[in-house]
């Protein structure tokens, strides 16, 4: 009846994951990760069965335990988890729920130079580990990845770098048309200048010294700094921001290199991945700070531009937060065609 006293029906794994991938991470940051797995009832009381997975993913700043964070009167993601999955309409999944956090805020699921190579510790660690310890469906046609704005970043990239793994995605208020990356620019050029001397260095001596995100400029500057990280940093570590810092000017060897991650842009180059897909889910809420919600209709549209109509598609009455609710509408179209 209450939230604190819910009975669960399946049950959830906790484990500590060791990285080999992520032990040389230049901002070293942990290599051993928790890693969460649900179990649906009934795992146990059929020990020859065999489930579809559907691998969980977090927004930027998002560390594992915050699936756990509850929003005033609504259960948390996996209660809400367990609940789709004690419905027996609803085919049982083994839903995996994966750390993906740096120091910088987030990895963007990609490998990088600059903050370590966590597509390849998903894809490579993660995604086999699972298989042998579970009892999972291990083809590509029964296995999903999703997540919310980061997250949903990471379920689209994963499944476009990494074919022969995934086999539907589900992306909620997704980073897609990077443009509106760029209302962020001229935030992250007035908190320089007005604060750190021009200096992000200065930045973030002052944001580890203090409680986090206790600026209004914060997260600004985080943001824009994570992703230049993910998106446009060299091989020895460098970090190029995709503007002037002084004036916000764009610098376009830069920012086509943003540019070449996004995800209305990758459509087109990787159609047979995507005609393919046992399932594609889209969502955002009208009213998303981000405007990810025309992000996710430039995201539909050239889906469709390439032949691809079977998608679910719906912009919903929200924003970009507390839409924790939406989680299983995906799930359960994802276990639907994953089964």
């Amino acid at each position: 009846m209450y939230p604190w006293s819910l009975e669960f029906k399946g049950r959830l794994e906790t484990h500590t994951f060791e990285s080999h991938i992520l032990r040389e991470n230049v901002l070293r940051d942990p290599y051993q990760r928790p890693l969460w797995v649900y179990l649906p009832p009934g795992y146990d009381e059929e020990p020859e069965r065999r489930y579809p997975t559907i691998y969980m993913l977090l927004g930027l700043t998002g560390q594992l335990d915050m699936w756990r964070n509850r929003s005033p009167f609504r259960k948390h993601p996996v209660e809400l988890a367990d609940e789709l999955f004690a419905n027996p309409d609803i085919p049982p999944c083994i839903l995996v729920w994966v750390d993906c956090w740096t120091s910088y805020g987030g990895s963007q699921y990609l490998d990088s130079p600059a903050v370590g190579r966590y597509h390849t510790y998903l894809c490579d660690e993660i995604v086999p580990w699972i298989d042998e310890h579970y009892r999972t469906l291990s083809a590509r046609e029964h296995r999903g990845i999703s997540g919310k704005s980061s997250g949903g970043y990471g379920a689209f990239i994963s499944s476009v770098l990494r074919p022969d793994l995934w086999g539907a995605f589900a992306t909620h208020s997704g980073d897609a048309l990077f443009e509106y990356y760029q209302l962020l620019f001229p935030q992250v050029v007035r908190a320089l200048r007005d604060h750190y001397e021009g200096s992000y260095e200065l930045f973030w001596h002052d944001f580890r010294s203090r409680v986090a995100f206790t600026k209004e400029s914060d997260a600004a500057l985080l943001e824009v700094w994570c992703m230049a990280a993910c998106y446009s940093a060299d091989e020895d570590g460098t970090i190029h921001l995709p503007f002037h810092p002084a004036t916000g000017e764009l610098r376009p060897e830069i920012w086509e290199r943003w540019l070449a991650y996004d995800p209305v842009r990758l459509v087109a180059k990787h159609a047979h991945t995507f005609r393919t897909m046992q399932a594609i889910y889209i969502d955002a809420g009208r009213a998303d700070q981000y405007y990810l919600d025309l992000g996710a209709e430039a995201l539909r549209r050239e889906l469709q531009g390439i032949g691809v109509t079977d998608i679910f598609f719906e912009l919903f009455d929200g924003t970009h937060i507390g839409i924790e609710y939406r989680y299983p509408f995906s799930w359960e179209y994802l276990a639907k065609r994953l089964a």
